[in-house]
Protein backbone atom coordinates (compact mmCIF):
# COMPACT_ATOMS: atom_id res chain seq x y z
CA UNK A 1 0.00 0.00 0.00
CA UNK A 2 1.35 3.35 -0.85
CA UNK A 3 0.47 7.23 0.53
CA UNK A 4 -0.16 9.28 -2.76
CA UNK A 5 0.51 13.25 -1.97
CA UNK A 6 -0.50 15.61 -4.93
CA UNK A 7 1.77 18.42 -3.48
CA UNK A 8 0.16 21.23 -5.47
CA UNK A 9 -2.89 20.49 -4.09
CA UNK A 10 -1.41 20.44 -0.22
CA UNK A 11 -2.31 23.70 1.36
CA UNK A 12 -0.44 22.62 5.12
CA UNK A 13 -3.48 22.21 7.42
CA UNK A 14 -1.44 19.68 8.91
CA UNK A 15 -4.96 17.94 9.86
CA UNK A 16 -3.58 14.62 8.08
CA UNK A 17 0.03 14.71 10.60
CA UNK A 18 -2.34 14.75 13.83
CA UNK A 19 -4.18 11.65 12.04
CA UNK A 20 -1.01 10.02 11.08
CA UNK A 21 2.22 11.53 13.03
CA UNK A 22 3.94 8.13 12.42
CA UNK A 23 3.81 8.58 8.55
CA UNK A 24 4.33 12.67 7.84
CA UNK A 25 4.91 15.31 9.23
CA UNK A 26 4.91 19.28 8.31
CA UNK A 27 8.57 21.08 7.75
CA UNK A 28 9.84 24.01 9.04
CA UNK A 29 7.77 25.44 5.84
CA UNK A 30 4.87 24.67 6.25
CA UNK A 31 5.34 21.59 3.73
CA UNK A 32 4.31 18.21 4.19
CA UNK A 33 6.92 15.54 3.74
CA UNK A 34 5.85 12.12 3.73
CA UNK A 35 8.62 10.07 6.19
CA UNK A 36 7.29 6.86 4.29
CA UNK A 37 5.01 6.71 1.32
CA UNK A 38 4.83 2.54 1.77
CA UNK A 39 3.09 1.20 3.94
CA UNK A 40 1.99 -2.28 5.88
CA UNK A 41 -0.99 -3.36 7.18
CA UNK A 42 0.03 -2.35 10.40
CA UNK A 43 -0.22 1.40 9.43
CA UNK A 44 -3.31 1.13 6.83
CA UNK A 45 -5.28 2.70 9.24
CA UNK A 46 -3.21 5.39 9.67
CA UNK A 47 -3.18 6.55 6.04
CA UNK A 48 -6.67 5.88 5.76
CA UNK A 49 -7.34 8.39 8.42
CA UNK A 50 -4.79 10.73 6.87
CA UNK A 51 -6.41 10.43 3.98
CA UNK A 52 -10.00 10.97 4.98
CA UNK A 53 -9.27 14.28 7.19
CA UNK A 54 -7.62 16.34 4.45
CA UNK A 55 -9.73 19.05 3.48
CA UNK A 56 -8.22 19.46 -0.01
CA UNK A 57 -7.93 15.98 -0.74
CA UNK A 58 -3.83 15.94 -1.55
CA UNK A 59 -3.83 12.71 0.06
CA UNK A 60 -5.21 9.19 -1.87
CA UNK A 61 -3.64 5.24 -0.89
CA UNK A 62 -2.63 3.27 -4.19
Amino acid sequence: MRIVLDRPRCEGHGLCEEAAPELMHLDDDGELVLDREEVGEADAALAGAAVRVCPVAALRIA
